[in-house]
């Protein structure tokens, strides 16, 4: 009798956990069917797509479903030179917004914190570039850069351009426009992880007699080291797939093309659809392996 008594009490406590188990499940399912039918749903018709096969006999466009993996080895073969660029590009405008944007972030986080309205006017002015469209800001800049600009025509009189030198379509404006642009996705995450440093660790590091420099490497760099992977990699994924900033366009030329543009000619122009779905495929895997990697490097894999 004790023993039922017992198995009779202590039922409801094992069904309590299952009930909240189950609402929890429901309460997830909204979630779940949105990731599945705008995130896998597509990823699963883009993998598909680009396995497909021209048509026999069919027209310009029309493909049918195979497995035809050698798309893979011709997308890499033909258009190898763009996914160099466009990682080459990403990195390059990724380090340099990296050097922009620390400083601004540390004197808005670190020395502004006396001074509570000029550090909101500051991220105020950081944020507002997000109010302009970002095609708008990029077609800005190639007015500005344009050889028949202020700058250009400046910069051609000071003997610093030849005569018939142009900033427009060159990498370096590709580099620029990338830059640029995703300032604020750097900035904004440094801030945040150097605004809430702690100012005693740099001045025990003065009492310690260590240099600026010092304190800066040992204590200031590795603290702020969450908000430059954010930053980095919040910078280095759409820079890598960006279209516009190397379209020739905007700020690109014939010979900047990135892979967000061959992508962009294959599906709209050519109508190669596998060519640009194996691409987006390619673009997707090798920007998850360089992420793990710098993560894993980096040693911050709880912002995985």
């Amino acid at each position: 009798m004790a023993f039922a008594a017992f198995s009779t009490a202590e039922a409801p406590t094992e069904q309590a956990p299952r009930k909240k188990s189950r609402i929890a499940l429901f309460l997830l399912l909204p979630g779940i069917a949105y990731l599945v039918l705008f995130f896998l749903t597509p990823l699963v018709s883009l993998l598909l797509t680009s396995l497909q096969a021209p048509l026999e006999f069919g027209d310009i466009g029309q493909y049918q479903y195979a497995f035809n993996w050698q798309n893979y080895v011709d997308v890499m073969t033909t258009y190898w030179p763009h996914i160099v660029r466009s990682f080459g590009y990403a990195l390059a405008a990724t380090v340099f917004a990296l050097l922009f944007s620390y400083p601004l972030a540390y004197f808005i986080g670190v020395k502004a914190r006396r001074w509570p309205l000029l550090q909101s006017l500051m991220l105020v002015l950081v944020i507002a570039p997000f109010f302009i469209s970002f095609l708008l800001r990029t077609l800005a800049w190639k007015q500005i850069l344009s050889d028949e600009s202020f700058v250009i025509t400046s910069l051609k009189a000071l003997s610093l351009l030849g005569p018939d030198a142009h900033f427009t379509g060159t990498p370096f404006a590709v580099i620029f426009g990338l830059t640029y642009n995703f300032i604020p996705f750097m900035t904004l995450p440094l801030y945040t992880t150097l605004e809430r440093l702690d100012l005693r660790y740099l001045e025990a590091g003065s009492d310690l007699y260590a240099n600026p420099f010092t304190v800066f490497r040992k204590v200031t760099l590795p603290l702020s080291m969450p908000g430059i992977v954010a930053g980095t990699l919040l910078t280095f994924i759409p820079a890598a797939g960006d279209y516009v900033n190397a379209s020739r366009d905007f700020l690109g030329g014939p010979d900047t093309q990135m892979m967000g543009n061959v992508i962009e000619a294959n599906f709209l122009v050519l109508l190669n659809y596998p060519a640009a779905a194996a691409l987006s495929i390619i673009l997707m895997a090798a920007i998850l392996v360089l992420v793990g990697i710098y993560v894993k490097r980096s040693g911050t894999e709880d912002l995985l």
